[in-house]
């Protein structure tokens, strides 16, 4: 008889099976008042696993995603790859051309949605004639509960390798069109599992679903806890007075935040966090933009019982780094030391690593990698090396003790709220505006969002400035994120010797 020594091949689903064996009646999911046991979320995936499969997709088809945080999403995710479909997320804020350039980029076969989501994918759907399936309604497919009801409840049992992609996830690049970000069932099953270890996720635990499932850093944290056995309540929408409910409710032990979210939770007062029983919150991590340091104290001072962590990756790399509890006061500009299974190299423009105090080019290796950009080859060789490192385009430098912290970007990337904001993307649609020669678009300090968008236009003789105008227009192609939120004239834009624009002489004013 042969013995295979590696396994079984890594799923995101053999979390939900082994815990639906282990612990059946044991909570997986709540929403609010509805709770979903073990048992009931693998039954449910499995149904729609097989309504899926029932429709003619086969293995390795792409499924459009465009929910918000709610009961489902797991039981979707999982349903998904059980019948060994790619999920493509879709972000419940995007215009519809947003939406239509990824259904079509990644060549989406059928679509999974809130029914108040509708009118984005709505134009899209007709014409490529996609099945839907619509949760909470029937404006573009028949109704999710009745499509499960009516599917059988046997597992498909799909095989799939543990390299294959489980998910597409969309993220601009510098070009300004959206990268289709290949993600590996192998990649994210090792994320969940150190992330259970790191920040205690696992079973006997409860955890906050804050940040957005559609996002990759969202359904990681937002899955982990199911796929390894403990709990995840699911806040639907950002709201601190509604997460301080949630934590107190649902006694959630638990939460990845951003540092909007602090902000937020700052700006209640003292008082309103002084009076709630929060005694169960033991530990807090944040990532997506640089926690200023007064506001990791006050975090710090106002959850004294809670370890505070700050990680930092990228959706290409995965979680790169972490600073822990122990080493927060200490290094506060820090994004810690390399994560679990990671390697990093800080380079100069060579390709040679550079000594401790040195900025440079940060590129990390680790089994979290990204498999690609879809149909990119070209993108995905630019940030790769030939021995398998990638970049996510910072600046970085690592003390004499190895703590890193990220200085600079090398790209032009801009995070207002956690949100990856491109500018290339922001000027291509200013560019088409008929009163505008030229923009160029900048991150601007901000306190509430870390940093907001700001554009600089260049505008045709005999046009004013006009930002009212310029925001309706944005706002038309671009999600609400995107668009500027401070506007600035300028006779030209500062360039170099070759053409370029110099981003860094623009200021305020």
């Amino acid at each position: 008889m042969a013995i295979n020594p590696g396994g079984a091949p890594l799923s995101i689903v053999a979390g939900v099976r082994e815990f639906a064996a282990a612990t059946p009646s044991g909570t997986a999911v709540i929403d609010g008042d509805r709770t979903l046991s073990f048992a009931d979320l693998d039954e449910r995936a499995s149904r729609l696993a097989q309504h899926l499969l029932g429709t003619g997709l086969a293995r390795g088809d792409r499924v459009a995603v465009l929910l918000g945080n709610r009961l489902e999403y797991p039981e979707v995710a999982a349903g998904i790859a059980k019948a060994g479909l790619v999920m493509v997320p879709l972000n419940p804020r995007l215009t519809p051309p947003e939406a239509r350039y990824i259904l079509e980029h990644s060549d989406a076969r059928a679509v999974v949605l809130d029914d108040l989501l509708a009118p984005i994918v709505d134009d899209t759907v007709r014409d490529r004639a996609l099945p839907c399936l619509v949760l909470d309604g029937t404006t573009l497919g028949p109704a999710y509960e009745e499509a499960l009801a009516a599917a059988p409840a046997d597992d498909p049992l799909t095989e799939v390798a543990e390299q294959d992609p489980f998910c597409i996830t969309y993220t601009s690049g510098t070009t300004g069109r959206p990268k289709g970000v290949l993600i590996s069932h192998r990649s994210r099953v090792l994320t969940f599992s150190m992330s259970a270890l790191e920040w205690g996720l696992g079973a006997g635990r409860v955890s906050a679903a804050v940040a957005p499932m559609y996002h990759g850093a969202g359904f990681a944290f937002g899955y982990a806890p199911v796929f390894t056995g403990g709990t995840v309540t699911m806040l639907r929408r950002w709201d601190a007075e509604a997460f301080l409910d949630l934590v107190e409710r649902d006694r959630v032990q638990s939460a990845f935040l951003i540092p909007t979210h602090a902000h937020a939770l700052r700006a209640l007062g003292p008082d309103a966090i002084a009076r709630r029983d929060l005694k169960c919150l033991d530990t807090l991590y944040f990532n997506a933009a640089a926690l200023p340091w007064a506001l990791k104290q006050w975090v710090m001072d106002t959850f004294p019982a809670c370890g505070v962590h700050e990680l930092y990756g990228s959706t290409e790399s995965g979680i790169i780094t972490n600073l822990r509890p122990a080493q927060m006061r200490a290094k506060p500009g820090s994004v810690g030391h390399p994560w679990y299974l990671t390697e990093v190299r800080i380079v100069d423009d060579a390709g040679i690593p550079v000594p401790a105090g040195t900025p440079g080019e940060l590129f990390s290796r680790s089994p979290y990698l990204m498999n690609g950009y879809l149909d990119d080859p070209e993108a995905t060789a630019a940030c790769t090396t030939e021995d398998g490192f990638v970049t996510c385009g910072d600046i970085a430098v690592a003390d004499e003790a190895g703590f890193i912290s990220i200085v600079d970007r090398k790209k032009d990337l801009i995070i207002s709220g956690g949100t990856n904001v491109y500018p290339r993307e922001v000027e291509e649609v200013l560019a088409q505006h008929p009163a505008v020669v030229e923009a160029a678009v900048v991150g601007e300090p901000d306190e509430r969002w870390g940093e907001t968008v700001a554009a600089h236009v260049v505008l045709r003789p005999g046009f004013e400035l006009d930002a009212v105008g310029l925001e309706a227009h944005c706002r038309g192609q671009l999600a609400g994120y995107k668009v500027p939120r401070r506007w600035y004239g300028a006779a030209a834009l500062p360039r170099n010797a070759g053409g370029k624009v110099v981003k860094r002489e623009l200021t305020p004013g």
